[in-house]
């Protein structure tokens, strides 16, 4: 399983780096505004910072709602670095948008989805991942991860090649169900990858033992 970090904050995608699990980062103009990042020249500056920290794979949402709009925009942010994956929402235009960036070997992400119907077209398009919003579903009582194992097996059937990334990501079981269930990759906040690292069991093993060490060295 590859491991993204949702965030435009660079010194979260640096500490995350660091750890040495990170395979790529996702943004959107939600993450971007938070950063107070704003300005079409800022942002594409931005996204080339992130480029420089990481090895690959920096998700880049285009503006634009209408075709000719995401094929122009979605040049231009394939352009800052070769380590760019356009981001395309799940529309019409963006499944035409898709099937275009496919032919041309630009490498797409395909955002907001929310059903193992859009799933399928986004996969026929030649979308290389897709990121379904399992958080955001559980918002409505509806159960994300089991859209998560609808798709994986609708994949598996037919052989496609599009990776499903599980977003909107709210805490550290919903990772290790997502693992579970086949998932390609996650994508989620920097405490949720850390919130890994965390058992009490690990906490007080390690304090015996420091404990023991110290009594046996005399201290």
């Amino acid at each position: 399983m590859k491991f993204f970090i949702d965030t435009a904050n660079l010194d979260e995608i640096r500490e995350a780096y660091d750890l040495g699990v990170l395979d790529g980062v996702t943004t959107n103009p939600s993450l971007m505004a938070k950063e107070g990042i704003s300005g079409e020249a800022n942002v594409r500056a931005h996204y080339k910072a992130i480029c420089d920290i990481v090895d690959d794979k920096v998700s880049a949402e285009v503006i634009a709602t209408d075709y000719a709009g995401m094929i122009s925009e979605g040049k231009e942010l394939a352009k800052i670095d070769d380590k760019i994956v356009v981001k395309i929402p799940m529309i019409k235009d963006g499944i035409k948008a898709i099937k275009y960036f496919h032919s041309e070997g630009i490498r797409t992400n395909c955002t907001l989805v929310f059903s193992a119907g859009q799933a399928i077209l986004a996969a026929k398009a030649g979308a290389s991942y897709l990121s379904p919003f399992i958080g955001r579903l559980d918002d409505i009582s509806y159960d994300g991860l089991e859209l998560i194992g609808q798709i994986v097996h609708i994949y598996q059937n037919y052989g496609f090649e599009t990776e499903i990334l599980a977003a909107s990501v709210r805490h550290s079981m919903h990772l290790i169900k997502c693992a579970e269930l086949g998932a390609d990759v996650v994508t989620c906040p920097l405490k949720v990858i850390t919130g890994l690292l965390k058992h009490p069991l690990t906490d007080s093993g390690l304090a015996q033992f420091l404990a023991d060490h110290a009594k046996a060295a005399g201290k």
